[in-house]
């Protein structure tokens, strides 16, 4: 494993991308009124470190791209707290009171997309695909002034490409070349962020030196990754813990 303070990038010759916090990864990239993309579904595959790097850095006025907001508290919940958001682009906004508040207050503005649609809009920002069609939505209040266009006797709504400022991703493992594998679920929105953003900064779990990791497992390659930050012990939490009834009363059936 890399110790990331020796790590360090000190010039243009070196290889490695990793700094030393979160704090330090962002600094010279965020700035006021940026659009921010940010991988995670939920609170699975968020990058905990550099969300609360972003809060520190009290930016505002973003637009967020993002599934959805956290929740109070926690993830992107912590920037609609601090009022460092202005316009969120998501999927599925509940889970959060504060998000409800402020956007029935008109305080914040929403841009719904339906799931699909908003991953393939972020594929095709990282493509460099400027448009789509795509038949979801079509007939409903998503297809409102919007193109729409007939082929093969369906109708298709024109859905535009999401690009970012910044992208923020949360990795399982990386290399010091910005390599990135995900585990499990925790991929998600992860790969398509990462190529959506004219930066992207990635947080790991764990880092290994450059050759370390099997080429065929790789999941974003590290052209696509300009920073890296260590984050060995996220908090992970879980949105809605559920427990059986066997489990609530000590295994009896």
């Amino acid at each position: 494993m890399v110790d990331a303070v020796a790590s360090l990038p000190t010039g243009s010759g070196s290889r490695s991308k990793l700094y030393p916090s979160a704090t330090t990864a962002l600094q010279g990239v965020v700035a006021n009124d940026q659009v921010v993309a940010v991988g995670g579904f939920g609170l699975c595959g968020i990058p905990e470190a550099l969300i609360a790097a972003l809060r520190d850095s009290g930016v505002t006025g973003l637009t967020a791209i993002s599934n959805n907001a956290g929740v109070d508290g926690f993830g992107l919940g912590q920037l609609l707290t601090t009022r460092q958001i202005r316009k969120m682009i998501s999927s599925y906004v509940g889970e959060n009171k504060e998000f409800e508040r402020q956007y029935l207050s008109g305080e914040l503005e929403l841009e719904f997309n339906p799931q699909g649609t908003l991953a393939e809009r972020l594929r095709a920002g990282g493509a460099g695909i400027p448009a789509f069609f795509t038949r979801t939505g079509y007939g409903t209040i998503v297809a409102e002034g919007k193109e729409t266009r007939e082929f093969d006797g369906h109708h298709y709504v024109m859905e535009t490409a999401l690009k970012a400022d910044v992208s923020l991703v949360k990795a399982w493992k990386a290399d010091t070349a910005g390599n990135l594998i995900y585990r499990k679920t925790a991929r998600n929105f992860n790969p398509a962020v990462a190529t959506a953003g004219k930066v992207c900064i990635a947080e790991a779990e764990i880092i290994v030196e450059l050759g370390e990791l099997d080429p065929d497992q790789i999941h974003t390659p590290g052209i696509y990754v300009d920073r890296l930050v260590h984050n060995p012990h996220p908090e992970k939490r879980i949105e809605n813990r559920t427990v059986s009834a066997a489990a609530t009363n000590g295994g009896a059936r």
